[in-house]
């Protein structure tokens, strides 16, 4: 069933059609200046030194833990609740995922969870600023330096997001970003990694292009490497969608502040956090925990004959089938992790969102909830 009311929509304005029309008159459809200044952008947005285009946030992750020599035998700390894209990364390197709990409040990883799995083999943290909210990044940072391990952060669902009025993805050795297109802004497919060190940075131009230098023939190549390219017309896209971004992360607060006072007095419904302190959130869902006992498949359902899209966040990383056929490890007590994962749910959220079709939500999953008790 088509849903009326989706559970994402990209906000795409005449501004990025004629950005992107306007490459389709010029002989560069990859590695042109829209590259160049996409890439520019992002980099004086998050106050780092460089920025990196690829392929997807996937691509980002992959490319990021190549470039800080992470491989086989090594540990990377990560959470178990998140997309599956993370832990795929980490197999992707033939690194070893370290699963371990999140925090009850923000769902980002749990900094005295991650300080217990530290173990000789630990060569990285990977701090995922879950649904836009920044993870604790000064206890993070602070344990990455004792131990001496890279950390990366994984910014594709917060991008705008601040921690101490620092933003999400410049602190961290490497950062992700992910511009897929229920995210603040996207590229269509696409993503980035923004670096500090210009020779991470080097490194991850050359592995995006089939290891290929700079400064040498096309057909040379320094290293192996993987088609991790983006496109001339999805960077133009990106370059007008980051130049709206003021204006696109205040209507999905609004639209998030909405849905909070909508939904205030729906029993046992639990709503993610407006504030929280020393976090600015950047909104990439709405995902609200439904009461013990109402049963999410028959809230969607419901939710669905009514022409209402909902989605689930995320079913945890160590019950997924391809994670338990790929380790042996101890994963130790998931019991939080389970607990919320069971009970989320994503209501439609998107820039342009109407109210009108917010309530109709609210009224929706207010009288799913009282059925299904």
């Amino acid at each position: 069933m088509t849903a009326r009311i989706p559970l994402s929509a990209p906000d795409i304005t005449s501004a990025e059609i004629a950005a992107v029309t306007a490459v389709l008159r010029t002989p560069h459809l990859s590695l042109g200046p829209e590259l160049a200044a996409f890439e520019s952008k992002l980099a004086a947005y998050h106050r780092v030194e460089d920025a990196v285009a690829v392929s997807s946030g996937t691509a980002g992750l992959h490319l990021a833990l190549l470039a800080l020599g992470i491989g086989e035998g090594d540990e990377v700390i990560l959470p178990s609740f998140t997309f599956v894209a993370v832990v795929n990364s980490v197999l992707q390197v033939r690194a070893t995922p370290v699963l371990v709990e999140i925090d009850p409040v923000t769902l980002n990883l749990d900094p005295a969870a991650v300080e217990h799995a530290i173990s000789p083999r630990t060569r990285a943290i990977l701090a995922v600023h879950t649904f836009g909210i920044p993870a604790q990044m000064d206890v993070l940072k602070d344990l990455a330096n004792r131990h001496h391990l890279a950390l990366i952060e994984d910014a594709s669902e917060a991008i705008g997001a601040r921690f101490d009025g620092r933003i999400a993805g410049s602190f961290g050795d490497l950062a992700v970003l992910g511009f897929y297109p229920n995210k603040q802004i996207t590229t269509g497919e696409g993503g980035a990694i923004l670096a500090r060190d210009p020779a991470h940075a080097a490194r991850l131009r050359r592995l995006r292009n089939q290891g290929r230098d700079s400064n040498i023939d096309w057909l040379d190549h320094a290293e192996p490497g993987y088609n991790y390219r983006l496109s001339e017309l999805a960077c133009a896209l990106g370059r007008v969608q980051l130049r709206r971004i003021d204006e696109i992360l205040p209507l999905r607060r609004q639209a998030a502040g909405r849905y909070d006072a909508l939904l205030a007095d729906v029993p046992g419904l639990e709503r993610p956090p407006l504030l929280l302190p020393r976090r600015e959130l950047s909104w990439f869902v709405y995902v609200v925990r439904l009461p013990e006992g109402a049963g999410r498949e028959r809230v969607q359902a419901a939710l669905l004959r009514q022409g209402i899209a909902t989605g689930r966040y995320f079913a945890p990383i160590h019950l997924q089938p391809a994670w338990r056929a790929s380790s042996a490890a101890d994963l130790g007590d998931f019991s939080l992790t389970e607990s919320i994962a069971w009970r989320t749910l994503a209501l439609p959220f998107f820039n342009r969102i109407t109210p009108g079709q917010q309530r109709e939500v609210a009224d929706a999953l207010r009288e799913a909830i009282s059925c299904a008790a």
